[in-house]
């Protein structure tokens, strides 16, 4: 699984480094393509030279070293790399990728890059523990990086714990299970659009309109979506459920501001599932000040919202659009007449009345329709729904997929 894939290995200072001398060896022994990048602190402990050897390439170790000028160093290595491999990745070069931060070969490189990045933590076992150190692996896990744990024993600071960089054998097993499974993702180099949530609509400074909808559907949708290889855009009404790993997230609050985002990002999806529940009305009048209690009733003039979905419907081109039509009466004639109206490719159809099947549950019974087909799913958690809509999708799609 290895051979003849382009491996970056971003090397940061820390003891650890000697462990990246033979990882290098071993993946080239394997039949990877590897290339070196190292941080001003590595070299403290090996040479470039050492690396320049094991690798058959050169070594990149400054951000203002341009051999060829025809390429931009830290650009080119990252859209070379088919994987990059941070390791071993210190808790500074961890709080950098969490806040950002480019001042160095390494940390450009990580920036500049769309392949995968798998991060091998080796460190002191206080620092592995400290909150702020937690803190920035979790941030960098939520967008999209995944760990290779380090291992626990005795670390060479003398203190005896979890920090050990793991095993340069074990680095390759690694890669070669993540391999292993990047060849089946029918989705991979495909970009998806998914909505999610409720929107908000403001009547004053401290009431709005909005629905019942948690938005746990669509971010169901979304995780499935990565874990599928895509590369995905959750754009999502206000929800506390917690963003999927790996997605590009775009907050939003109104209907105008999901219409926006959403038209923003259709010309380069492949598929597009709307799951929001958008708000089809908004007060035609906001105030700016708290509307004060007053005898008698209060009428408020609402006006339409955008449509959203009917405008994807009419400037569809190649994208394969699949949207949610939740009902409480006659579910599948309903969904059936949106599906045409909107010139939709599939409607998720659900009566919000039947129990554990509306807004805000952990499970949902849905139609999966097709102008060809109607296939209806049992009650199952909302992480299977996504899963076998996926399903529906890439057949409808004629893409070879099996459901593990």
């Amino acid at each position: 699984m290895i051979a003849g894939k382009n491996v970056l290995l971003c090397v940061t200072g820390g003891i650890a480094v000697f462990k990246a001398t033979a990882l290098t060896s071993k993946l080239v022994q394997a039949g990877a393509n590897v290339k070196v990048a190292m941080s001003k602190s590595a070299k403290e402990f090996v040479t470039p030279l050492t690396f320049q050897t094991l690798s058959r390439n050169i070594v990149y170790d400054d951000t203002f070293s341009e051999n060829d000028p025809k390429v931009v160093a830290h650009i080119d290595i990252a859209d070379w790399a088919d994987v990059v491999v941070v390791a071993p990745a210190t808790a500074n070069m961890i709080g950098k990728l969490a806040n950002g931060i480019a001042d160095d070969m390494i940390s450009t490189t990580l920036l500049a890059t769309t392949a995968p990045v798998l991060v091998a933590p080796a460190m002191n076992v206080h620092m592995y523990e400290h909150p702020a150190v937690e803190r920035n692996m979790k941030r960098i896990q939520q967008d999209g990086y995944q760990f290779i744990e380090p291992n626990e024993g005795y670390l060479a600071c003398g203190y005896v714990g979890k920090g050990r960089l793991a095993e340069p054998e074990d680095i390759v097993a690694y890669l070669t299970s993540f391999f292993a499974k990047e060849k089946d993702k029918p989705l991979q180099n495909k970009h998806v659009l998914i909505t999610a949530g409720p929107t908000q609509e403001k009547i004053d400074p401290v009431r709005f309109i909005s629905n019942h909808s948690s938005g746990k559907m669509g971010y169901a949708l979304a995780k499935e979506a990565v874990a599928l290889g895509a590369n995905v855009t959750l754009i999502s009404g206000p929800s506390s459920l917690d963003v999927p790993k790996g997605v590009a997230f775009v907050p939003v609050v109104t209907a105008e501001e999901m219409y926006e985002a959403v038209i923003k990002a259709y010309p380069t999806s492949d598929f597009v599932i709307k799951s929001a529940a958008v708000s089809d009305y908004r007060p035609k009048q906001t105030y700016s000040q708290k509307v004060k209690k007053q005898e008698g009733p209060l009428s408020i003039e609402f006006e339409r919202t955008l449509d959203i979905l009917k405008t994807l419907g009419e400037n569809k081109r190649n994208q394969m659009l699949v949207g949610f039509a939740a009902e409480s009466q006659q579910v599948e004639h309903y969904a059936k007449d949106k599906l045409k109206r909107k010139n939709l490719d599939m409607i998720i159809a659900n009566d919000i009345t039947e129990k554990g099947a509306g807004f805000g549950s952990d499970t949902n019974r849905v139609l999966i329709i097709t102008e060809e087909d109607v296939k209806p799913l049992p009650l199952l958690p909302k992480q299977e729904v996504a899963a076998e809509i996926w399903k529906e999708i890439i057949a409808h799609k004629g893409m070879a997929y099996d459901v593990c």
